[in-house]
């Protein structure tokens, strides 16, 4: 950068140079969204989840902002402003309550694809941040029809976390949440939505858990077969 130096015989310019060694930290890869719909990507954000050793993949609030906006529930410009201008304590606040809607919603899903019962807590969870969500959207008439927006609370450390949220109710209130399904590599288990023709998919990606679980059987065949 370029300061100027004050003497007692002028001013003198100076060009400072920062270190030409300095690391330049790798932009985040973008997240893996195979699930068709943004609460079932959520959920799939604590990966392994059922491992000993699960892998966190929001761990800041910065990275929840990317995943919204990935989602298209953001804009990018929105993600900046909130990145800019949500201190860190509103930050985690936001990001801690995202993490529980995230494990009500797993907990609840999970639940209905292994056949356990729902517990209320999981419920009263949901209906929180649903009733939330709602309580901050209101009816503006565009194009001769009525719409939902979130004028006026865009600014809002929550949004992200609102704009989820009221994805997620209409998903566990409509029949869609039949084709929930969870990926059949059962070290990977995330959910996705079957839209398939006749509701046979399978995995979370044909190109990873498919292909791996293709592998491990051909590796078992060869197994039982003798075959070194």
């Amino acid at each position: 950068m370029t300061g100027y130096i004050v003497t007692r015989y002028g001013v003198t310019l100076e060009t400072i140079f920062g270190s030409y060694n300095r690391e330049v930290s790798p932009a985040p890869k973008p997240f893996q969204l195979f699930a068709g719909h943004p609460a079932l990507e959520l959920v799939n954000t604590l990966d392994l989840r059922f491992s000993t050793e699960t892998i966190e993949l929001l761990p800041a609030y910065g990275d929840f902002l990317r995943l919204v906006t990935q989602l298209r529930l953001l804009t990018p410009e929105q993600a900046r402003r909130l990145g800019r201008t949500v201190g860190a304590k509103d930050a985690q606040r936001v990001l801690s309550s995202a993490i529980e809607l995230r494990e009500a919603l797993a907990s609840f899903l999970y639940g209905r694809i292994d056949a356990s019962q729902s517990r209320a807590s999981q419920v009263e969870t949901l209906e929180k941040y649903f009733h939330a969500a709602s309580l901050h959207r209101h009816l503006s008439p565009a194009d001769g029809q009525l719409v939902w927006t979130w004028s006026g609370v865009e600014q809002r450390a929550e949004i992200p976390l609102w704009k989820l949220a009221q994805a997620a109710s209409e998903l566990l209130v409509s029949s869609d949440v039949e084709r929930v399904k969870d990926c059949g590599d059962p070290t990977c288990r995330w959910l996705f939505l079957d839209t398939s023709k006749n509701h046979t998919r399978r995995w979370c990606d044909m190109k990873t858990c498919g292909n791996r679980m293709k592998a491990r059987r051909h590796q078992a065949r060869y197994q039982d077969s003798g075959i070194a």
